[in-house]
């Protein structure tokens, strides 16, 4: 009795279902058929393995990079947060022919060390940088290709031969030219920031693509890897603008060369494929989904090359974010004027600071300063250190520090006001000029020829003037670190010096660096 009304309809809305269906030639869906992978990543797969790099002057400046950097890492080491958060997640952990981290006695698998040498070279924020349509440093590539490096190497040395590739310093410095040009020819005209995105996605995209090479990865296969890192999770910049500004800058970049690592190997190990038209997708892709519907422009530059490493900006003076430089400078000057006048700090009324475009949005900040990174990306901030004690170093943006009443008294003094002109030469490629300039006025009403500095020491207008301070600011840091053992650095500063540094085998240069 129950069963045949049940039957009867279930007959009936199979009929009009049926009767509902469009025929074939109306019915639209998503054609399924693989495209070709997209221009940008066969390009940057065709110039990481076809393309040799033959400039001298490339190699010159990526030693200073690789030395510059690695003793930024080893002046990092004196801060407590940085220690711990390089730590292996297991205490204690150590990996057999693990990659060696700098200054400490850790040996840890290459994806966690990317990320511990990522991190501790970020930290102090005092290594190269580039200034384009999109900020970076694009010495953050390092901390993947160091750990790849020398991992490999000691594997090849336990296995001997049978695995892995021994890589020579020259080899580590190929890599880091590679990442920089991948990085930062992207960056002359895409602005990531404009659209809410942190740099770092550049440096897990340069750090997949040179260590898929490292690995020994086909070219079908570094497209694959490629393409991983543009569709995972990018970093928002939250962390490095007020309110939120915090130490995930410090690390960020840590993070994304250890994402990068670790997709390389999936990629080797798994055979996981990629996605061809990660950028092009429509609705589903990069620049739909992430970049305003807009692809990446590249007017500038045609050709992958080694422009960036040999017009790379070098931190020098001072461990202050770039845009920041020159108004270091200048204030540094400011001081010295006002002391030969017998004035100080207290004697200023106004300040003002003429500045670039980029500088207004990254680092012009009023009101409070929670933490170190909230300070050290603070433009007032680092213009009242100098002002106040002729000086900035890193133990400038501790707590003790900016206890000091007088530091915010003088912020409170200071505006910004944007300069058509910086940001024109700014972002000019023949120039590229990070220029500031003060105007301070004094109580009394005097007001000061304004201190007006384009090019900071570390420009490549400049280079000839700083590479000695470079070299000297690498001294200090190994010295520094290794104070107990100055034998020991005393052989790392011979070595680095060495004609034949370049030929020396990269695990056994990292060994001079380790603790045991």
């Amino acid at each position: 009795m129950n069963q045949e009304p049940v039957k009867m309809a279930s007959g009936m809305m199979r009929k009009t279902l049926l009767t509902r269906l469009p025929s074939s030639r109306n019915y639209a869906t998503s054609s399924n058929e693989r495209p070709q992978p997209d221009a940008l990543l066969r390009n940057i797969t065709s110039y990481i393995h076809r393309t040799s790099i033959n400039s001298p002057t490339a190699f010159h400046t990526a030693k200073l990079c690789f030395l510059d950097t690695l003793g930024c890492g080893l002046a990092a080491l004196k801060y407590d947060q940085a220690c711990k958060i390089i730590k292996p997640i297991v205490p204690g952990m150590i990996i057999p022919n693990g990659t060696k981290i700098l200054g400490t006695n850790l040996q840890l698998d290459p994806v966690k060390g990317a990320f511990a040498i990522g991190t501790l070279i970020r930290w102090l924020d005092f290594n190269d940088c580039w200034l384009a349509a999109e900020w970076g440093h694009p010495s953050d590539n390092l901390g993947g290709i160091l750990a790849v490096a020398d991992y490999l190497s000691r594997l090849a040395r336990a296995t001997k031969g049978q695995e892995g590739n021994i890589f020579l310093v020259k080899d580590v410095l190929e890599g880091m030219i590679k990442a920089h040009e991948i990085q930062g020819i992207i960056a002359l005209e895409n602005s990531f920031n404009k659209v809410g995105l942190d740099h770092v996605v550049l440096v897990k995209v340069a750090t997949t693509a040179v260590v898929s090479k490292m690995l020994d990865l086909s070219e079908d296969q570094t497209i694959d890897a490629i393409s991983q890192a543009f569709v995972d999770g990018q970093s928002l910049r939250t962390y490095r603008h007020a309110p939120n500004t915090g130490s995930r800058k410090s690390w960020a970049a840590g993070d994304a060369a250890s994402r990068a690592v670790n997709i390389a190997y999936l990629v080797k190990n798994a055979d996981v494929g990629g996605i061809p038209s990660v950028l092009t997708a429509k609705t589903w892709g990069f620049y739909d989904v992430l970049f305003k519907g807009q692809p990446f422009t590249f007017n500038q530059r045609k050709q992958l090359g080694s422009y960036v490493m040999e017009n790379i900006l070098f931190k020098i003076s001072f461990p202050a974010e770039f845009h920041a430089q020159t108004a270091v400078e200048a204030a540094m000057e400011a001081h010295k004027v006002l002391k030969e006048m017998g004035k100080s700090y207290e004697d200023i009324k106004l300040v003002r600071i003429r500045t670039q475009e980029a500088a207004m949005r990254i680092i012009d900040k009023s009101g409070p300063l929670y933490n170190y990174a909230d300070r050290d990306h603070c433009i007032q901030y680092m213009i009242a250190i100098p002002l106040i004690f002729g000086r900035l170093n890193a133990d400038d943006y501790t707590d003790e520090v900016a206890r000091n009443a007088a530091i915010d008294a003088l912020r409170d003094k200071m505006y910004c006001q944007r300069d058509e002109q910086f940001t024109i030469d700014y972002h000019d490629p023949q120039k590229r000029s990070i220029g500031n300039a003060l105007l301070i006025e004094l109580n009394d009403g005097t007001v000061l020829d304004e201190f007006v500095v384009e090019y900071p020491v570390g420009h490549r207008f400049r280079r000839a003037e700083g590479v000695p301070l470079l070299m000297d600011k690498f001294q200090k840091h190994v010295e520094g670190h290794f104070e107990e053992s100055p034998e020991k650095a005393q052989k790392i500063l011979r070595i680095s010096k060495n004609p034949e540094f370049l030929e020396m085998p990269i695990d056994e240069y990292m060994d001079l660096f380790h603790i045991t």
